[in-house]
């Protein structure tokens, strides 16, 4: 069984977090650090929650992932221009610190070179967890930043791979069998309802067909579950299973974050140490951002992508393991590298909660880029002769777009995010365009034609649709603004920020089924009865 006292210190942790207007995961860092300190170790039940957290949340992203974004040059290219780059970069620092007599570096050579790597590359885990947290793993920088830390762990991989000189078992080209099966397995998951047995679908492909076996062949377990994840994305359950499943994955990580903390406990040179890299990390970072501004992509992508990856991979723990089982580091790094992993998630935590905030000042000192040259998804926005605009286009924001259409006979542009989905929508039928409305420059880039009397904010988030509403005060919309919120405590700033209609979706639904029932039973309300 689990120590009460970890479940206690990360509640704590977390709550303290929140208190401090942090992310909990900082709170779940901290607790595991003062676990450590006074006096507990990391338990083995522990890792293997930490484990299946990991597992569950690679498999959830390969859940929701388009395997196009891995073929784009900025993913591919980038991710590997900035691994040598940030490798050798790395390196020549660590020999210069060397230099000034640094005690950890006195031994060390060319493994230098191998702990550039190790440090070049970003946390999966918290990058990924930051962005669900954020409801921004679909956007353009979301896409991209994730497309980055999977072709790092194909990478990683290969390093391990090559490391422990043992070749993958040649059973493992019987992988490739999995795309065959894949039509089955998704005709499986049609036929398992919304429920227990969905959920537990999900865990048996992910920890089983996707962790357990790629691992006895000799490939990387987490890894299998987010190729596995992969192979269904293209069904339409797959994004229902993903939300089925998020709640126990989130669960779980904060098993992962506590054993970062309980990891080992470090001396005073090692916390100096551990400062010391993390005052570098803004090297690691400009190397990203100039890599990405090679791209035709808004400066707004390359920056916000830039902030979500600067921090540094527990994969670097992996890399050490190795290191001090080959005699080629001393044992006293590792201890340094996952207080720099965990300082780096904390620093990068608060850059993060700032990022908007960050591109809007340097907006002004950023080199201009030519419309005509970006991507399609990152060219202005026309709402050609629309009437109503629709954000946020998932099972409510098709139903107030289909409403608005058909029975008040409006012309009505749907926007979302996702390319898949409006590519989906399109193909049905909708006037649908892709488009981030968390992301100011979308409003910047959005010709809103004097034509457009009503906008409903339907988006899954209450973050994205305040912002929203926020923005179209700011730029004088003189239409009607409707937002639907989730929860009752979402209503009040909805209101108070100036929107025409706010709806609860559970009460409205309630009303709306009831007066149907009523109608149905030939039931006239009390007002009518009355007169």
């Amino acid at each position: 069984m689990i120590e009460p006292a970890f479940l206690v210190a990360a509640f704590l942790g977390g709550a303290a977090a929140l208190a401090t207007r942090l992310p909990p995961l900082v709170g779940f860092l901290s607790a595991g650090f003062v676990l450590n300190a006074i006096g507990y170790d990391d338990s083995p039940l522990l890792a293997m929650i930490s484990e299946i957290g990991v597992t569950l949340l690679l498999f959830t992203i390969g859940l929701k992932l388009d395997v196009r974004t891995l073929l784009r040059r900025e993913v591919w290219a980038g991710t590997s221009l900035h691994m040598i780059g940030s490798s050798l970069l790395f390196c020549g620092l660590l020999v210069g610190l060397k230099g000034l007599g640094l005690t950890l570096l006195v031994d060390s050579h060319w493994h230098t070179l191998l702990l550039g790597f190790a440090l070049s590359f970003s946390s999966t885990v918290f990058v990924i967890k930051t962005l669900e947290k954020r409801s921004e793993t679909q956007t353009a920088y979301g896409r991209l930043a994730i497309g980055v830390l999977i072709m790092q762990d194909v990478l990683a991989v290969l390093f391990i791979t090559a490391s422990t000189g043992e070749l993958p078992s040649p059973w493992a080209l019987g992988l490739v069998l999995l795309i065959p099966l894949a039509p089955l397995l998704r005709q499986l998951l049609d036929r398992l309802g919304h429920g227990e047995m969905q959920i537990l679908f999900g865990m048996l492909l992910a920890l089983v067909l996707g962790y357990t076996l790629f691992e006895m062949l000799g490939l990387k377990g987490d890894l299998g579950a987010l190729l596995v994840g992969l192979l269904l994305a293209p069904h339409p359950a797959a994004r229902n299973l993903s939300r089925a499943m998020f709640n126990i994955k989130e669960l779980l990580l904060v098993g992962f974050f506590l054993n970062i903390g309980l990891t080992a406990m470090p001396n005073v040179s090692h916390v100096l140490m551990a400062l010391l890299l993390v005052a570098l990390l803004p090297l690691k970072s400009l190397l990203y951002f100039v890599i990405f501004m090679r791209y035709p992509m808004r400066n707004r992508t390359s920056l916000l992508t830039t902030l979500s990856l600067s921090n540094y991979s527990e994969f670097g723990l992996i890399v050490g393991a190795i290191a001090v089982s080959g005699g080629l580091f001393d044992e006293n790094w590792l201890i340094v590298i996952s207080l720099a992993v965990a300082l780096s998630f904390v620093a990068s935590s608060l850059l993060n909660a700032v990022s908007e905030g960050i591109y809007r000042w340097l907006e002004p000192r950023l080199p201009e880029r030519d419309p005509s040259q970006l991507t399609t998804s990152d060219r202005p926005i026309e709402v050609g002769d629309a009437e109503a605009v629709v954000l946020g286009m998932g099972r409510i924001g098709r139903s107030v777009y289909r409403r608005l259409q058909k029975h008040y006979g409006l012309r009505v542009l749907g926007i979302d995010s996702n390319p898949t989905s409006v590519e989906l929508l399109a193909e049905r039928g909708f006037n649908i365009v892709e488009g981030d409305a968390m992301d100011s420059d979308f409003w910047d880039k959005l010709l809103m034609s004097p034509d457009v009397a009503m906008v409903v904010l339907s988006m899954p988030h209450h973050t994205g649709n305040l912002f929203a509403l926020k923005q179209l005060r700011l730029r004088h919309f003189n239409g009607r603004i409707t937002a639907v919120v989730e929860f009752p405590e979402e209503i009040e700033p909805i209101r108070e920020l100036g929107a025409s209609a706010v709806f609860h979706v559970y009460d409205q639904a309630g009303s709306a089924l009831a007066d149907s029932a009523a109608e149905e039973s030939d039931i006239e309300p009390i007002s009518s009865q009355l007169g």
